[in-house]
């Protein structure tokens, strides 16, 4: 039985799942179980950080039913699925990847998705996807691995963000600095997001991802 961890979000059987936007279709090869016309798709926490971060702890679960979500780095579209899942018909999620051969896989999930629009873009330079985003996003997740994942946080908030509205982001210890222990890492890039941003919750993603920090913020505007 399906129990509500999250708006949108559940545990069945004790596992994080999302009741599939587009049923009949998997995105990865998730483990996939129906409860009367439901159909739900685990969620791994070994391939999604967003779901190890909900396993990890996470309290605030800003996504949600309707939500509008820009989505950095969303590679082959395997978190970006799950949140397609739980912002419904009437959200979007906004889906930037840089890798043609990732966008490639994206666009075969995009195509069963019609709440998921793939942009092929470098999230480096959000004024190159600007036309693409209908107003301001209610939240933006980042998933890349850059040494700027700070600056590019903060341009695409002053952006697209809301005021108000929040952002997620995996701080990746080791694609912005390998010489150094990952608590500074962690430490140099929430002190850079410090002024735009309230950090509401952060968390170590240990052991579904090694040197990896997940951080709950809100965007000051």
């Amino acid at each position: 039985m399906a129990f509500e961890k999250f708006e949108g979000v559940f545990l069945v059987g004790g596992k994080l799942a999302t009741r599939s936007f587009a049923p009949g279709t998997r995105v990865y090869g998730e483990r996939v179980v129906r409860e009367g016309k439901d159909e739900f798709r685990f969620w791994d926490p070994y391939r999604s950080k967003l779901s190890a971060a909900m396993l990890r702890g996470l309290k605030g679960m800003p996504i949600k039913p309707g939500s509008s979500v820009l989505y950095l780095g969303a590679a082959s579209g395997t978190t970006a699925s799950h949140v397609s899942d739980v912002v419904g018909g009437k959200g979007v999620v906004y889906c930037v990847e840089f890798a043609p051969r990732s966008m490639r896989d994206l666009l075969g999930v995009c195509e069963v998705r019609k709440n998921m629009l793939p942009i092929l873009a470098d999230a480096r330079m959000p004024e190159d996807y600007k036309k693409y985003i209908k107003g301001k996003v209610d939240v933006l997740y980042e998933d890349v691995a850059d040494p700027s994942q700070a600056g590019i946080l903060l341009a695409n908030a002053r952006a697209f963000l809301k005021k108000g509205g929040c952002a997620m982001i995996a701080i990746k210890s080791q694609s912005i600095d390998v010489a150094q222990r990952p608590e500074k890492t962690y430490e140099k890039v929430l002190a850079e997001l410090k002024g735009a941003f309230e950090v509401l919750e952060r968390m170590d993603l240990r052991p579904f991802d090694k040197d990896h920090l997940f951080v709950l913020a809100r965007f000051r505007g």
